[in-house]
Parts: structure tokens; sequence; C-alpha cells
């Protein structure tokens, strides 16, 4: 029996790990990564390079989409001094969530889910809220989660060690890199 295909969004390679072990037992996985939020530019290649790089490890189908910081900053302009957590950062979700499901409905996939809610410092309520009305208005499934339940964080920490993957210390937003 065809698994379902899920398109998966990514932050980044570090938070994956997990997440990607647990959907590809029920699901064909591919990993789609779209983060006009990262800064420097510089930042943003050296996390799409090294989730490129991880994909190919694990035979992952990978994905990326353009680097649309311009919309990006048009979007959240007069949330620069919002807290991480605050508005900013929904506007930031829905933006990465809606273009994913866009893409996902193109390309005919059934679900969509991203792997946001592997960090600690974000609000998976929120993130699958976001998710859950995305998919309403273009008609899949999202896969609702909070990967960072049950020792989710420190499961992908340990395996991505193992990969040899990087983790960062900012979510790659420039207002929260400078707090």
């Amino acid at each position: 029996m065809q698994k379902p295909r899920l398109l998966l969004h990514i932050c980044c390679a570090p938070c994956s790990p997990h997440a990607i072990d647990l959907l590809k037992k029920d699901f064909e996985l591919t990993a789609y990564f779209y983060d006009p939020n990262i800064h420097p530019e510089e930042e943003y290649l050296f996390r799409l390079d090294e989730m490129r790089k991880f994909s190919h490890q694990i035979g992952l189908t990978f994905i990326s989409a353009e680097y649309d910081s311009d919309r990006w900053f048009e979007l959240t302009k007069g949330h620069e001094d919002d807290r991480e957590g605050e508005g900013r950062c929904d506007i930031c979700f829905r933006m990465r969530l809606e273009r994913a499901v866009i893409f996902a409905k193109e390309n005919d996939f059934e679900y969509f889910t991203t792997v946001l809610t592997t960090s600690p410092h974000k609000n998976a309520n929120v993130i699958n809220k976001i998710g859950l009305e995305l998919a309403k208005q273009y008609g899949l499934k999202f896969y609702e989660a909070d990967f960072k339940k049950r020792d989710g964080f420190k499961i992908s920490v340990q395996k991505g060690k193992g990969y040899g993957l990087k983790r960062q210390n900012y979510c790659g937003c420039v207002f929260s890199k400078r707090k």
C-alpha cells in the first residue's frame, strides 16, 4: 500500500531529524525549505546548504523555494520590536506555512506540516492553529504535531549531533538575533 505524500516544511536541519524519523513511518516525505526570515543572507545560505546535504545524506527528497526576504520584511513591518513569540512570529509562521501549503496543493501532496514545533521557543498551538486554518482554506490535510513533546527536542539535538549538524543560537530572524 502506498503511503500518503506529505510536504514537510523545514526551518533548519538540526530541528528536523526526530520529526523526519517519526513521519517517514507513515508518509512519503519531501523536505521543503522556505525561510525568508533567516538573516543575514549568509546564514540563510548556510542553513539551506546544510539541509540540502542532510537530505541527501538520509535519502530525503529536498526542495527549496526562493529567498523572499523583501516580502518577509514587508509583512513584518511595524513588528520589529516584538519579542520572540509575539505578533511577528505569527506573521512569519503564516507566511511560511502558506507558501508550503500552496506548493503542496500545486504538486498533489495530501498533507503538509512543519518542524517548527520542534523548538522549545515556538508555540505549537499557534503553529498548529495556523496550519489547520490554511489546510481548510486550501483543501489539504495538516498533520498536527508538537515535535518537542516526549523529549522530541532533546532527541533532535542528539540525532543532529550524530549527523554533524550545527545548531544555531537564534531562530534566524534578524530581530530575534539582536535581542
